[in-house]
């Protein structure tokens, strides 16, 4: 299957560059997959949509501030870092923190304190560059010992203190997605975070759930619909292009997830007794087919890692129904809702959200698929 039998033309005046005025406000588009029909709704109307005993599962992953900007010593240029995930364990790392301002005692990390960072046009970044951010802090890229960043574009950033959440609370930026041309808001503190996340660790918003609203979740459970939630940190993985000109040639990065006993008894009871398992939005979907032990039909607790990669022709295992958001042209997000609703559906429903003038990707309409 190639890669370009999942464009389509978007107008861009489609891709929401705002969040709706209210928490909520949005539209629906409500699609069989099983004979491909739709109807539009509005997002309140979710609620009557869903059937008693329908178990909901959610990501309730939070998005860290990891965009962050710093000026290259060399050149005075600004420079923008995405910090993706905090290397604890890198053989071969320098020992040793860049020289630069000392920020006291509490804040020299006591073994290097090193990220892996996406910065663009990687090439020009080379091992050695210095950077110094606002604050004073400091910053040099370092070498890739095992050479596992060649080619990508990810480069080995080490500070001269500890840089963690706090500090990115107060030194970073939302990482808004590249298709929203504008620098982050105060609006965006609120609106680009689920109003259930709770465990910091994404780069990216599970952007289902941007719609539910404390009122919509508090009917949901006086309808008898169950809920529970999983984590799975958002990674770049998840929105990097496709590259390969077929889909069996891409490959997906990892990104962590955990799944709670209290949610695997329950997702594994519902399986048993016939009731669906609905999933809110494609990072639950990909971390419930992961953690799904389809030998003994038990959804298995723990920590760990997935790549899965899901396009046409995977077989799904737990997740039975889909509330998502309309996706980018050929992105693994639309290659995933091709595989559970069949590849014609979707795109013939893409094509009357077109038409109908839905909103598009993260900040748009919602999709619910049964």
């Amino acid at each position: 299957m190639q890669t370009k039998d999942f464009y389509f033309d978007l107008p861009e005046e489609l891709i929401a560059q705002e969040p709706s005025a209210v928490r909520g406000r949005d539209r629906l588009l409500q699609l069989d997959r099983n004979t491909g029909a739709w109807a539009d709704h509005e997002f309140a109307d979710l609620v009557s949509l869903i059937d008693p005993g329908t178990l909901m599962v959610f990501n309730d992953s939070r998005v860290r501030k990891a965009r962050i900007y710093a000026t290259a010593d060399s050149s005075g240029n600004r420079t923008e870092f995405l910090l993706v995930s905090r290397i604890h364990d890198l053989p071969g790392a320098a020992s040793g923190a860049p020289a630069g301002t000392q920020h006291g005692a509490q804040a020299i990390p006591s073994a290097p304190c090193v990220w892996k960072a996406m910065v663009r046009n990687a090439k020009r970044h080379k091992s050695g560059r210095t950077y110094t951010f606002a604050d004073g802090t400091r910053a040099e890229i370092i070498a890739d010992p095992q050479g596992l960043l060649d080619g990508t574009e990810f480069r080995y950033l080490q500070f001269d203190r500890l840089v963690d959440d706090v500090w990115l609370d107060a030194q970073g930026h939302l990482p808004l997605p590249p298709y929203i041309r504008r620098d982050d808001s105060a609006a965006d503190q609120d609106r680009y975070q689920t109003v259930y996340a709770r465990t910091v660790g994404s780069v990216a918003a599970p952007t289902a759930g941007l719609h539910f609203t404390p009122e919509i979740l508090a009917s949901l459970d006086e309808r008898g619909i169950e809920r529970r939630s999983v984590t799975l940190h958002v990674g770049l993985g998840t929105f990097l292009p496709v590259r390969s000109e077929r889909l069996e040639d891409h490959t997906m990065h990892s990104e962590s997830f955990s799944v709670s006993g209290e949610t695997a008894r329950a997702v594994t009871q519902a399986k048993r007794e016939g009731r669906p398992v609905l999933a809110v939005g494609t990072t639950s979907i990909r971390t419930l087919e992961s953690a799904w032990n389809r030998e003994t039909r038990v959804l298995e607790p723990g920590e760990r890692d997935t790549s899965i990669f899901i396009y046409p022709g995977y077989e799904f295992g737990v997740v039975d129904q889909v509330f998502t958001n309309f996706h980018t042209p050929e992105s693994t997000l639309l290659m995933l809702v091709s595989a559970f609703a069949g590849k014609e559906r979707i795109f013939a429903a893409y094509r009357h959200a077109v038409e109908s003038r839905y909103r598009f990707f993260s900040y748009g309409d919602s999709m619910y698929i049964r």
